[in-house]
C-alpha cells in the first residue's frame, strides 16, 4: 500500500545555481528545512530585486533496496516559480507555476541500495514568461521551495488518479432551519468516483479477485469486481456509484465532514489506498444570488494573500491554518477569495473543517502574455482543478488573470478545462470593466464605486448585460482608501465607516451574490504600488493579523464572540481646530449604555444605527451630555433642552455655524434669554476638557440583560504590552513548526496606543529561533513576532521587553514527532 515520506529537512541551498550542481554536490551550501524562501526580506523598504534570482537546493536520498520493485513519486506542492529537478544528474521536470503542484515519476532513475543527489534549479526571477509575470504585479511573488516536498512510493498496480463527487440525492432546503437544526439534519447522499488505474490492471482485471471497495468513515459502501475498463489517455478508467446512504450536510454553521476511501484489492491484499476528506452539500449560484444547501446566503469575504513579514510565502502548517481560523473565528466571515493564486492545502483543509467557502483562482495580475503564455495559464487552471476539486468549501473557480482585459479564445479554453475536469462548480473570472464578454458562469466584478459619500455599489444592471447569470463583487475598497494603523483616528474610523457602507449596500442588493472586501491584511507589493515603503495598506489588519479598526465591522457579524468598539479615543487634540466629529460605537451587542464619569449618558441599541441591511451596523454617538445640564440646576427644563442639542451638534459638527445651531443659538438668547457670552463657559463645563476634572467615558455591552463587555476611555496614565500567540506547543511532524505573537501596546484601560513608537526586543530561551529581527519599532502601537522550533524537543520562553513597560513571559514547548 502506498506510503509518503516526507522530504522537507534537511536541503542544502545555495543562492548562485551553477551547472556542476546538476550531478555534484554544492562545494558551498547553507542547511536549510523546507518551507524556504531564497531570500529573507526586511519589513519594509526593500527592492523586490533581492529574491529574484537563480538558485539551487541539494539533498541526497536513500533509495532502500526494497522500493526496487515499487513506484516512486516525487512530489513538490509549490516551487517559486520556475524549475527544473535533477536526479543523479538527470533532468526530470520542468515546471513553470510557483502556485502549483508537480509530480515526477522517479523510479527508474533511482539507485536502490545508495545515496541519490537532487538537485533542483528554482528561477524567482520576474522576467519570467509565465503567469503572473510579463508587465507590473501588485504583490511580491518571492521565491524558493516554499511548500511540502515528498515521495510517495506505491505498487506498480495503483491508482492513478480518482475524483470522488459527492452529491445529495435531492434537493434539500435549509431555509427556515436554525444552524443547530441543520447541524443535526439528515439528507440521502450520493458519491460517483471517477477512478483511472495503472495500464497493468487490465491483464488483471480478467482476475475476479480484483475488487474496488469504497468506505465511508470506515463503513463499507461498495465492494466491487474490476471490470468494463475504459481505455484512456492515463490509463483504463472505472466509474463507480453508491447507493443512497444518509449523511449530514456540510454547511457554513455545521461543516460536516467524512473521510471517504477507495481500495485497490488484489487477492485480499490491499494493493493501493485512496483517501479524501469530503462533504455534501447543494452550492449553486442562480441569477438573484448564491445558495448553498437551498438556502440564499449573503456571500461576506475578504482577499487574502499567502504572504507573511520576512519569510514571504514560506510559512509551516500552522500558519496556513491560522489565516483561515482568523477569517472564520475573529472577522466572522463566511467565505474568502484566495487572491490571486491556489494557496496552501493546509489553509484550505482548515476552511473545509471550518465551513468557510472559498473562491480561488490562477495565478495572474491585469497582464495577458503571448502564446507560450497563455498555454501556461490553461495548464494552471487544469492543474488547479485537479489538485483542488475535492474540498468542499471551494464554491467557484477563478478562470480569468485577476482584472485582466477581454480574450475570448484564451477564455474559451480556459473555462472549458474547468468545466472538463470538474463539471460541478461553476466558473467565474474577475474583471475590473463593466459590460465585458461573458464566458463564465458567474459575473465577477471589483467594484471600487465608494468613495465615501456614494452609494457602497454598483446596481448589477450597470455592471453586466446578462441578468440571467449570477452576479458577485470580488474586491472593493482596498485602494481606494489606504490606512495605516497608525493613521490620524479620523482616517482609521473612515476606514471602517467605508467597509460598512459597502456591506450595507451589497446586502440591500438582492440580486447580488456577496462580495469579498479588499483584503485581509496588509501586504508586501512592488515600487509600483503601496505607500512607497514596498507595503499597501489595504488591508482591515496589519501584517502581522493584528486588527485595524475595520476588523471590528466584520467581527460585529459573530454570533458567538462579543463585539465592542469605540472608534474614537477622547482626545481632543487628534482632530481639527479640536473638533472631535463624528464617532462610532461598533458592536453587536443587545444594546450599550454609554457613560461619563459613572453617569449614564444614553443606552444605544442596533435600530439606532443608520444602516438599514446590517444587523449590527456602526451607531453613531450622537449625546454626550444626557441629563447633565437639565440637573446642573441652573437651567430651566426649556433651556436645558436647547443647550443640551446646541452642545451635541458643535460636537458632532464642530463651531461651524449650521442653520439648525443658528436658529438653536437664536432661540435660546431672544425665547430663553441665555447669555451668548456664557456659550463657552457651558461648553468647557459639559464638553470640554480643557484644565478640568479628567473625564471618564465607559461603555457596557449588554446581552440578554447582562453586562458582558466593558470598554473605558479615559486620559492615559500607565502602558503595558499584550502579547497573543497562536499555540504555545510546536510540533514537529515533518517540518519545523511556529506559533505567531500578536503584540498591541495598550493604556490601563486596554485601549490601543496608536502613537506608541518606542523600539520592542525578543529574547527567546530553549529550541527555539526567532524570524526576523529582535528589535522592532510599533507601528500604530502594534507588531508581532515569529518563533521557529529546530527539530529538538524542550521547554523555552519568549520574553517581550520595552524600556519602562513590565516585560513579558511566554513559556513555550517544542516537541519533535519527525521518524
Amino acid at each position: 500500500m502506498a506510503q509518503r515520506v516526507y522530504l522537507d529537512r534537511k536541503w542544502r541551498f545555495n543562492e548562485k545555481f551553477e551547472e556542476e550542481m546538476i550531478s555534484q554536490p554544492m562545494k558551498e551550501s547553507t542547511l536549510i528545512n523546507i518551507p524556504h524562501t531564497v531570500k529573507e526580506t526586511p519589513f519594509s523598504y526593500f527592492d523586490e530585486g533581492i529574491y529574484q534570482m537563480v538558485s539551487a537546493y541539494q539533498k541526497s536520498i536513500f533509495a532502500p533496496a526494497q522500493w526496487a520493485d515499487k513506484l516512486l513519486i516525487l512530489t513538490f506542492e509549490a516551487v517559486g516559480h520556475c524549475c527544473d529537478v535533477y536526479i543523479n544528474g538527470r533532468h526530470m521536470k520542468h515546471h513553470e507555476c510557483g502556485y502549483t503542484a508537480f509530480s515526477i515519476d522517479v523510479s527508474d532513475v533511482l539507485n536502490y541500495g545508495e545515496e541519490n543527489l537532487i538537485t533542483v534549479k528554482v528561477d524567482s526571477r520576474e522576467s519570467l514568461n509565465q503567469p503572473p509575470f510579463g508587465y507590473v504585479v501588485d504583490y511580491m511573488t518571492y521565491g524558493g521551495i516554499y511548500r511540502d516536498v515528498y515521495f510517495e512510493v506505491k505498487e506498480q498496480t495503483h491508482f492513478k488518479s480518482l475524483f470522488v463527487q459527492p452529491s445529495l440525492l435531492e434537493r434539500v432546503s435549509t431555509s427556515k432551519r436554525t444552524p443547530k437544526q441543520i447541524k443535526m439534519m439528515k439528507v440521502q447522499g450520493i458519491i460517483k468516483t471517477e477512478c483511472i488505474l495503472s495500464e497493468n490492471i487490465y491483464e488483471l482485471a480478467v482476475d475476479e479477485h480484483v475488487f474496488i471497495k469504497q468506505y465511508l468513515d470506515e463503513d463499507l459502501l461498495i465492494s466491487q469486481p474490476v471490470g468494463g475498463l475504459e481505455k484512456v489517455e492515463d490509463g483504463y478508467l472505472l466509474n463507480l456509484t453508491t447507493a443512497p446512504t444518509t449523511v449530514k450536510l456540510w454547511d457554513v454553521e455545521s461543516p460536516h465532514l467524512y473521510q471517504i476511501k477507495t481500495q485497490l484489492v488484489i487477492d485480499d491484499n490491499v494493493v493501493d489506498e485512496h483517501v479524501e476528506t469530503i462533504g455534501f452539500r447543494s452550492s449553486e449560484f442562480r441569477k438573484n444570488g448564491y445558495y448553498l444547501n437551498g438556502r440564499k446566503l449573503k456571500l461576506r469575504g475578504l482577499n487574502r494573500h499567502q504572504s507573511y513579514p520576512y519569510v514571504g510565502y514560506a510559512m509551516p502548517e500552522s500558519m496556513q491554518r491560522l489565516d483561515a481560523k482568523i477569517l472564520k473565528e475573529e472577522l466572522a466571515l463566511n467565505a474568502v477569495r484566495t487572491s490571486h493564486y491556489p494557496q496552501s492545502h493546509y489553509f484550505i483543509d482548515e476552511c473545509d473543517k471550518l465551513g468557510l467557502l472559498v473562491f480561488t483562482e490562477i495565478p495572474g495580475w491585469q497582464h495577458i502574455g503571448d502564446a507560450d503564455w497563455k498555454n501556461i495559464a490553461v495548464e494552471n487552471t487544469k492543474d488547479m482543478v485537479l489538485q483542488y476539486r475535492h474540498h468542499p468549501s471551494i464554491i467557484l473557480w477563478g478562470v480569468r488573470i485577476n482584472e485582466s482585459q477581454d480574450d475570448d479564445e484564451f477564455y474559451t479554453r480556459t473555462n472549458e478545462v474547468a468545466h472538463e475536469y470538474d463539471p460541478t462548480r461553476p466558473t467565474g473570472g474577475v474583471r475590473a470593466h463593466a459590460k465585458s464578454s461573458l464566458l463564465e458562469d458567474v459575473y465577477t466584478y471589483n467594484d471600487f464605486v465608494h468613495s465615501g459619500a456614494n452609494k457602497g455599489c454598483s446596481k448589477k444592471s450597470d455592471i453586466t448585460s446578462n441578468d440571467e447569470k449570477p452576479y458577485l463583487v470580488s474586491e472593493y475598497n482596498g485602494h481606494m482608501y489606504p490606512t495605516k494603523t497608525f493613521d490620524a483616528e479620523e482616517h482609521r474610523q473612515e476606514h471602517a465607516i467605508r467597509h460598512a457602507n459597502v456591506l450595507d449596500a451589497i446586502a440591500g442588493e438582492p440580486d447580488i451574490a456577496g462580495s469579498f472586501g479588499w483584503c485581509m491584511f496588509d501586504y508586501n507589493t512592488h515600487k509600483d504600488f503601496g505607500s512607497g515603503d514596498r507595503i499597501c495598506y489595504h488591508g482591515v489588519m496589519d501584517m502581522f493579523r493584528n486588527p485595524k479598526l475595520a476588523a471590528s465591522v466584520y467581527s460585529a457579524f459573530s454570533d458567538i464572540e462579543t463585539v465592542l468598539d469605540i472608534t474614537t479615543s477622547f482626545d481632543i487634540g487628534e482632530h481639527p481646530a479640536c473638533n472631535r466629529g463624528k464617532s462610532y460605537i461598533i458592536t453587536n451587542a443587545d444594546s450599550v449604555k454609554m457613560y461619563k464619569n459613572d453617569v449614564l449618558i444614553k443606552e444605544y441599541f442596533p435600530s439606532d444605527s443608520k444602516y438599514e441591511n446590517l444587523k449590527h451596523g456602526p451607531i453613531l454617538i450622537d449625546d454626550f451630555v444626557g441629563d447633565a445640564v437639565e440637573q446642573d440646576g441652573e437651567f430651566t427644563k426649556g433651556q436645558a433642552k436647547l443647550i443640551k442639542k446646541a452642545l451635541n451638534d458643535v460636537t458632532l459638527g464642530g463651531f461651524k455655524i449650521t442653520p439648525s445651531l443658528a436658529w438653536t443659538a437664536f432661540r435660546l438668547v431672544v425665547f430663553h434669554h441665555v447669555s451668548p457670552s456664557k456659550a463657552v463657559p457651558i461648553y468647557n463645563k459639559f464638553i470640554g476638557d480643557w484644565g478640568g476634572e479628567s473625564r471618564e467615558y465607559k461603555f457596557e455591552a449588554i446581552k440578554d440583560g447582562q453586562v458582558v463587555k466593558t470598554v473605558k476611555k479615559a486620559a492615559v496614565t500607565k502602558a503595558h504590552i499584550n502579547a497573543k500567540i497562536s499555540h504555545t506547543l510546536l510540533t514537529e511532524l515533518h517540518t519545523y513548526d511556529v506559533a505567531e505573537v500578536r503584540i498591541t501596546i495598550a493604556d490601563q484601560n486596554d485601549n490601543q496606543l496608536y502613537f506608541f513608537g518606542q523600539p520592542i526586543s525578543f529574547e527567546v530561551e530553549g529550541p527555539f529561533e526567532i524570524i526576523g529581527p529582535k528589535v522592532v519599532s510599533p507601528m500604530g502601537g502594534s507588531t508581532g513576532v515569529y518563533i521557529k522550533s529546530i527539530g529538538e524537543d524542550g521547554d523555552g520562553k519568549l520574553t517581550i521587553s520595552c524600556d519602562g513597560l513590565e516585560p513579558v513571559e511566554i513559556g513555550i514547548s517544542a516537541e519533535c514527532l519527525i521518524n
